[in-house]
């Protein structure tokens, strides 16, 4: 919105004597400054309206009255913190600061439409699935089919648009992989958009597995989401795409503002989630962010990326798969089932040998930053 109003005022100040007073605006006409200005904007606007929706989240008892996995399993440490009673379903403030700043900030393209409302379809979701958990006061919520259906719904049908657009169809039949600058493989169209669909799907089901102690999900998107801030601009830019031999996505820069306005919106939500949290951000949050994750990285053509820096989320969802896998296979096998970790995902396994709960999230903050370091690698290394 504010760059179309700013180019408006200075097409009409053109030749006038205004021309000189409206000069400034010029600036957003730049991706970085309007990148700033949404961070900021988000960031503000998350920290203005954060103690008004932890209140009416509280007002409507919308509070976790139900046992997470961790207190069901009980003997862990750090749960001597009682986290009944806390406010869930905080994504709501992440997703709506997130798509108010970047109508605001961002040029508003395809590609941004292909993010904000896939992200605000998967945030009904998560609230459907929260909603359902607090009414019924179970830890059940919506079914996983239901959940699965929706998000591979909305993951084909980015994928399928892709394919038929034809300025867009590269990103599908045109497969890149980290550390190699050519394709691997071209007119791949159906292996592109299974590519595309796991990478949505998976990362928003990975998010949604970390969140389970106070800060870890959002800490972690918001290390990602730096990386992704980067990727987007890269590929954005003609020049600097051309140098670094990554490909070119036409308005790909836009994608920036939306990864600016998520850092500064999550920033924001993270200052009332660091432990001890006074919200959870729910599956409302969860699903959406890892699902916008997974967006961004299928529309800037480097979907494997996330899986680099998305290292911890990668740990989080192989862990559960690992651990119900061997469970049931041993199970079959001998008639017992085994474990491979004390308890999954992974971080409530450390909190099971001991660790307290801020020792986790903050080393795996600390595993984030190194799997972001070697996927920003790949712009160089290739």
């Amino acid at each position: 919105m504010f760059y179309f109003i700013s180019q408006w005022l200075l097409d009409w100040s053109a030749g006038t004597e205004w021309a000189d007073r409206l000069s400034f605006l010029r600036l957003f006409k730049y991706i970085t400054f309007r990148s700033a200005g949404a961070a900021i904007t988000a960031l503000l606007l998350s920290l203005w309206l954060g103690p008004r929706v932890i209140a009416w989240l509280k007002d409507l008892k919308f509070g976790q009255e139900y046992k997470d996995k961790a207190e069901e399993a009980g003997d862990i440490q750090t749960r001597f913190l009682k986290k009944t009673g806390t406010p869930t379903m905080g994504g709501i403030l992440i997703v709506m600061v997130l798509n108010l700043t970047t109508l605001l900030w961002a040029q508003w393209n395809t590609l941004i439409g292909l993010t904000l409302l896939p992200v605000l379809v998967l945030c009904a979701l998560g609230f459907y699935d929260d909603y359902a958990k607090i009414t019924k006061q179970t830890s059940g919520g919506t079914t996983a089919a239901v959940k699965l259906i929706v998000q591979f719904t909305v993951a084909i049908f980015i994928g399928v648009y892709l394919w038929r657009v034809p300025s867009l169809k590269t990103l599908v039949t045109e497969i890149m992989v980290p550390f190699y600058k050519h394709p691997v493989a071209t007119g791949a169209g159906l292996v592109g958009i299974i590519i595309t669909v796991l990478a949505i799907v998976g990362s928003s089901n990975a998010v949604n597995l970390t969140d389970g102690l106070d800060g870890l999900a959002i800490g972690c998107t918001l290390i990602v989401t730096l990386v992704f801030l980067v990727l987007t601009y890269v590929c954005g830019h003609a020049e600097i795409s051309k140098y670094l031999q990554v490909p070119h996505v036409v308005g790909a820069g836009e994608l920036t503002v939306f990864c600016a306005a998520l850092m500064g919106a999550g920033l924001g939500f993270l200052w009332f989630n660091c432990h001890p949290a006074q919200v959870f951000m729910g599956d409302t949050g969860s699903l959406a962010l890892g699902g916008g994750l997974g967006i961004i990285a299928v529309l800037i053509h480097q979907p494997l990326v996330l899986v680099i820096a998305g290292g911890v989320f990668v740990m989080e969802a192989g862990s559960v798969i690992l651990q119900r896998g061997w469970f049931r296979y041993t199970k079959r096998k001998t008639g017992t089932g085994r474990r491979i970790f004390l308890m999954s995902p992974i971080h409530h396994h450390f909190e099971k040998k001991g660790w307290y709960e801020s020792q986790v999230v903050t080393r795996f903050y600390i595993l984030c930053v190194l799997f972001a370091v070697v996927a920003l690698s790949t712009l160089k290394i290739r």
